[in-house]
């Protein structure tokens, strides 16, 4: 049997990268996926590539009304929610003292607002079906700190506080929720911010035991996993997936 038959999930950011890779594997396992994303021409691409088992919907995570809408229609158009996978997220490099407020509060807004709004959202439908599972993609950088990443940095670990106190919260509806903790993964996102999809990213994969960095589709397992029964009594959890970089400390980056 499918690992998510029956399930209805909203997954942000879901037009690319991690997230297009979760809303496919979320479909292979049997659920029906309300892409959002604010690329909207990609998002609804994808969503027509997988069939009648998911549709396509704007949304800007930073935005209440944008949230109020896309719960609405996960309701009206499938027929509940049973998992929400918070995986919008922005990236921004800049030293502290160059960091432009509107660029510091651009993330913020994306990372961290979009984050919390989206489990505000989603909390009166889980509640009304018994439960759910709510999914924070966090990052390693809500673990550790990274230079030039302090706005990132500062959203990544807010949803790892925000997912705990969730969890204390929510548990008795049956409502789990957890944080994924990706290392560098192979995103246009990265690629943009490293400088373009030229860049050379392999010098990252060489500082972390695994010797590369991730794909995709290796952090949509994981996401399958949480949205799934058999992750039934993990909640206010951090999942870590990154090739063993946070295994090491800093003198052993060889």
């Amino acid at each position: 049997m499918a690992r998510l038959a029956g399930k209805i999930a909203l997954i942000t950011g879901a037009a690319r990268g991690q997230g297009a890779a979760a809303a496919r594997r979320y479909v292979e396992e049997g659920a029906r996926v309300v892409v959002a994303d604010v690329a909207d021409a990609d998002g609804a691409r994808l969503a027509a590539d997988l069939g009648d088992a998911a549709v396509y919907r704007h949304l800007d995570v930073s935005a209440e009304d944008d949230w109020a809408a896309a719960v609405a229609d996960a309701v009206r158009g499938l027929g509940g929610l049973d998992i929400l996978v918070n995986n919008a997220g922005v990236l921004h490099f800049s030293a502290i003292e160059e960091t432009r407020l509107a660029d510091y509060e651009r993330v913020i807004g994306v990372n961290q607002v979009g984050t919390f709004l989206g489990m505000r959202a989603v909390i009166p439908e889980m509640t009304r079906r018994g439960g759910g599972s709510i999914i924070n993609v966090s990052s390693i950088e809500g673990l550790a700190g990274m230079p030039y990443l302090v706005a990132y940095s500062a959203s990544k670990f807010a949803i790892r506080g925000m997912t705990k106190v969730a969890a204390t919260e929510l548990g008795d509806r049956g409502i789990r929720v957890n944080s994924v903790h990706p290392g560098m993964i192979e995103t246009q996102m990265v690629y943009d911010a490293a400088g373009g999809p030229d860049a050379d990213l392999s010098w990252a994969g060489k500082k972390v035991p695994l010797r590369r960095i991730g794909r995709p589709e290796e952090i949509a397992e994981l996401a399958v996993f949480l949205g799934s029964d058999e992750s039934s009594y993990c909640t206010g959890a951090e999942f870590v997936a990154d090739g063993g970089a946070t295994a090491t400390h800093a003198f052993n980056l060889s």
